[in-house]
């Protein structure tokens, strides 16, 4: 009787509502017969659209309908659409009961008004997301803090016509609670990634959607937002300014060397391209002291802080072209042909992702062959997807696309597989793979959109076409030595040769991190190699008598 009471309460206050609801809300319920809910949901939503003459209701069956479910991105149910002069992609899946009444009455309101509600700072914030975005946030009908989340979520979809945002009852698809591994909720999940849990205040949960689905974007208000508190001291590298040190990089090498080299009083810039390098690919980091497990973004924004907390210059977002030697300088050239000069330069660039370098490829870069499983596997849910490679990421790769592509082809070059043993033999017995040992992928197929890969047996022999949706390359990494290679030294892989301090066979050049011949490719090993050339790049500035006075506190 209790329960009954509040919904009926509830309900009077949606009648009062929708008295003035300013344009009409379209309710579009997709069933099929005998599922669980459904017929509940169909009547809330009967009740809900007699309450004003400007609600109504379709129901389509998902099954009957499959163009209709199409059209409005529903997969299961029951799943509702709220629609009002324009669809904002705000959807429920399972029923609006509960404490989610409050968030159907919410929905209402706001698809109606075509207004998010928010202010203009968060609606700037949200408007920097420029491409596709899916919010699902996982609730359970009995959490009072769940509707906070799912009406933000609504609000951030009529703000940005990129984003769409979608209630799951996790109670009641214990699949997709499942796969996204729901220990508490709210969940928000953006673009099939685990965001944050709990009931986060707006700005927060804000910041926290831009690092997942614009992390270029939320670099850009998380350095507003730390300058406006007095929290950032970075400023712009300044054109024929002479540095006591140029650090190419901007991950966890280069950080650390531009932490240690500012600490010294040298006076810093610090030029690069993304932040944290390979580690903003990388979801979670298990070996980090001090952290059981630290998302690989997360990290790099910590570093990224902690250097900003200093007075460095800097340039960010560009690659380097070519560094040499001119006279006692070095010059540091950008492919946009800006110039940074410098006594000392720390070379920390890292490494970069094999290429087949196979027609087509590059033509579908980004646009179907990727690198990072584990951020783009929602993307091919029930799809065909290839993955090029045979040791332990292409199998990490393969065991995280199982949960979404409905065919996985692992093809590698030769015909031993070098991954772990166990790893193998788990992804090897799941009926989605396809194994292709000894084969080599010799064209990337598709005209306006990728459609497959040609392959060949490695030893020669006729071709094959795989038809799939996308491509995964786990082929490895090469070191991004490019820029140096007429500068200094390296090893038959084109790794730069250093000595114990950093230093290399050209006096005043410093290298750290993975594009040296340092056999230890961690993260750890890497900031402590910076740390490294942070320092040695002081002692031979001040051995020559040549630290610039001008402090970088």
């Amino acid at each position: 009787m209790e329960e009954r009471d509040a919904v009926v309460g509830e309900a009077e206050v949606l009648e009062r509502l929708a008295r003035n609801l300013p344009a009409p809300v379209r309710l579009i319920l997709f069933v099929r017969e005998g599922a669980a809910g459904c017929g509940e949901q169909r009547r809330l939503l009967e009740a809900v659209a007699q309450l004003s003459d400007r609600l109504t209701l379709e129901v389509h069956d998902l099954d009957a309908e499959p163009e209709a479910a199409s059209r409005y991105g529903v997969d299961k149910v029951p799943a509702t659409a709220v629609v009002g002069t324009r669809d904002h992609g705000i959807r429920f899946y399972g029923l609006t009961a509960g404490h989610e009444f409050s968030s159907l009455l919410e929905a209402l309101l706001v698809v109606s008004s075509g207004r998010s509600g928010l202010g203009p700072e968060l609606e700037a914030w949200i408007g920097r997301i420029d491409r596709p975005t899916r919010l699902e946030v996982l609730v359970t009908l009995a959490c009072p803090y769940c509707p906070r989340m799912v009406h933000l979520a609504h609000q951030l979809a009529v703000a940005n016509d990129h984003v769409r945002a979608e209630m799951v009852d996790a109670g009641a698809f214990p699949e997709v609670a499942d796969t996204y591994g729901v220990g508490s909720v709210p969940l928000t999940v953006v673009n099939g990634r685990r965001a944050f849990e709990g009931a986060l205040p707006p700005a927060d949960a804000v910041l926290e959607i831009l690092k997942v689905a614009a992390p270029e974007a939320y670099e850009e208000v998380d350095a507003e937002v730390r300058s406006a508190a007095g929290l950032r001291r970075a400023r712009p590298v300044e054109p024929g300014h002479l540095y006591d040190a140029v650090i190419v990089g901007a991950g966890p090498a280069a950080m650390a060397a531009a932490v240690y080299a500012v600490r010294k009083g040298l006076d810093v810039a610090l030029v690069g391209d993304r932040l944290g390098g390979q580690i903003a690919d990388t979801a979670a980091i298990e070996n980090w002291l001090g952290a059981a497990t630290v998302g690989g973004f997360d990290l790099a924004v910590l570093f990224r802080a902690h250097v900003e907390n200093y007075s460095v210059a800097e340039r960010l977002r560009t690659r380097v072209a070519g560094v040499e030697r001119q006279e006692q300088e070095f010059v540091v050239r950008t492919e946009e042909g800006e110039e940074v000069r410098g006594r000392t330069v720390i070379y920390c660039a890292g490494k970069q992702y094999r290429r087949l370098l196979v027609p087509g490829e590059e033509r579908f870069l980004g646009r179907g062959v990727a690198f990072c499983a584990t951020c783009d596997a929602p993307l091919y849910h029930g799809k065909a997807v290839a993955v090029v490679g045979g040791g332990n990421s292409a199998f990490t790769a393969a065991r995280d696309l199982v949960h979404y592509a409905r065919e996985i082809h692992l093809i590698n070059v030769v015909a031993d597989w070098q991954a772990d043993p166990v790893l193998v033999d788990e992804v090897s017995r799941h009926p989605h793979v396809v194994l292709h040992p000894a084969t080599r992928v010799v064209e990337v197929l598709g005209e306006g959109k990728l459609s497959g890969v040609r392959v060949e047996p490695a030893g020669g022999g006729p071709s094959t076409d795989l038809l799939v949706d996308g491509v995964f390359l786990e082929i490895g990494l090469v070191p991004n030595s490019g820029p140096v290679a007429d500068l200094v030294r390296r090893n038959e892989l084109g790794e730069v040769v250093v000595h114990r301090d950093q230093s290399t066979d050209v006096p005043g050049f410093f290298a750290a991190g993975d594009v040296t011949d340092e056999p230890e490719k961690q993260i750890v090993v890497a900031e402590g190699a910076g740390a490294k050339a942070g320092l040695a790049a002081y002692a031979y500035l001040a051995a020559k008598g040549t630290v610039s006075t001008a402090s970088g506190w």
